[in-house]
């Protein structure tokens, strides 16, 4: 990809590289925007970015993947090219935080699958962050990447996204997950011990319209069913309701109650995952993995009908688990299994999937990886 950017673009000074991983998680689906403890690791898909300063105030943006640039004076949102969002919504959060920035020459490539739910747009926004601070010797710490990027997303772009995603991009380390409390930021790592298993994914190609909008409200619904029970009891966020409570007697809706016990559940099997990691129980984080896709698909209601169709086969295949990950409709599904099952599993599921939906799933075997860095 170093070589794609170099070829494609040629810089005004002397470029600096940043490279910003893609993530899975593990546990903790959609609980990050509500205080909830989750287990992301990063993966060897990357964004490149490279960045050179420019004598006077502009800013050159230039997408090697689309093969398409743009020049700006502002940070004016973009309605056609929408990738360049993602990178002036950083640029436009660090200069609220103080900085005047200079004109800046930025070009990005990568080859994270577009759609599957790997967070793509965050590590853009990773990269893009780490990149600027380091050749403007800003001096922000990865956490603060990780916030300015969230931000970006959520002011500039128009999604509501939780911290995980950008996060766990700026902060991972290789064979480590994180074990990250969105209400305070506290996280540790916790070692991926799964013995003689391995994750992979299963791209479904799947990438329904409504996925924004719809993942927007699905953050409505938790928002409005916290206002609901904070009348009646006091809790600070949605993942600290004790399991034990009647959500009869909150007024909830009936989508209200779906979400709120997706979120219940979803505390718990995360709970169960740590404790299976610590003990190196494969067989048994499988099954929760399995349990976790089910209540996405019937509780969060964040599944379709082709994810739903991957998790039913590996499951009559007996494989350990799998769940559907990233912001649902469609994406990637994460697979535990036994080592050396990889190809037979998808070659049944490469048969099944594409007779059934006529589209043609794809497989990828991954290695959790460093977060962000230069290069």
């Amino acid at each position: 990809m170093l070589k794609n950017i170099l070829e494609s673009v040629s810089f005004s000074s002397h470029p600096h590289f940043f490279a910003a991983p893609a993530r899975i998680n593990i546990i903790g689906e959609h609980v990050d925007y509500l205080g909830g403890l989750v287990l992301p690791a990063a993966i060897q898909f990357q964004t490149i970015v490279g960045i050179s300063k420019l004598e006077e105030r502009k800013f050159e943006l230039h997408s090697v993947k689309f093969g398409d640039s743009l020049v700006l004076n502002s940070f004016e949102y973009q309605k056609e090219k929408k990738w360049a969002n993602y990178i002036l919504g950083v640029l436009d959060e660090i200069e609220k935080l103080g900085y005047k920035l200079p004109g800046l020459q930025i070009v990005v490539d990568g080859n994270i699958p577009q759609g599957a739910g790997l967070s793509s747009s965050a590590s853009l926004e990773v990269a893009v962050g780490y990149g600027v601070s380091e050749i403007c010797n800003l001096g922000l710490s990865k956490k603060d990447i990780a916030l300015v990027g969230q931000r970006a997303e959520n002011n500039f772009v128009g999604t509501k996204c939780g911290i995980m995603d950008q996060f766990v991009i700026a902060l991972a380390k290789t064979n480590t997950c994180l074990i990250l409390d969105t209400s305070n930021l506290e996280y540790s790592y916790k070692l991926i011990n799964i013995g003689s298993c391995e994750f992979f994914l299963i791209d479904s190609k799947v990438k329904h319209s409504l996925e924004t909008s719809d993942y927007n409200k699905r953050r409505e619904e938790c928002e409005s069913a916290l206002k609901k029970i904070q009348e009646k009891i006091s809790i600070p966020n949605l993942y600290s309701l004790p399991e034990n409570n009647n959500l009869q007697e909150f007024n909830l809706t009936k989508e209200e109650t779906k979400r709120v016990q997706h979120v219940i559940g979803e505390k718990r099997r995360t709970q169960d995952v740590i404790h299976f990691l610590e003990s190196n129980r494969p067989e048994q984080l499988g099954n929760i993995l399995y349990e976790a896709h089910n209540s996405l698909a019937n509780f969060f209601e964040v599944s379709c009908e082709e994810t739903d169709f991957i998790v039913d086969r590996l499951r009559n295949e007996g494989c350990l688990g799998a769940r559907m990950i990233g912001g649902g409709f469609g994406g990637c599904i994460l697979v535990l299994d036994k080592i050396g099952k990889f190809e037979r599993i998808a070659n049944r599921i490469y048969s099944d999937y594409s007779r059934q939906f006529g589209i043609q799933p794809e497989f990828y075997k991954i290695q959790i990886t460093d977060g962000v860095k230069e290069i």
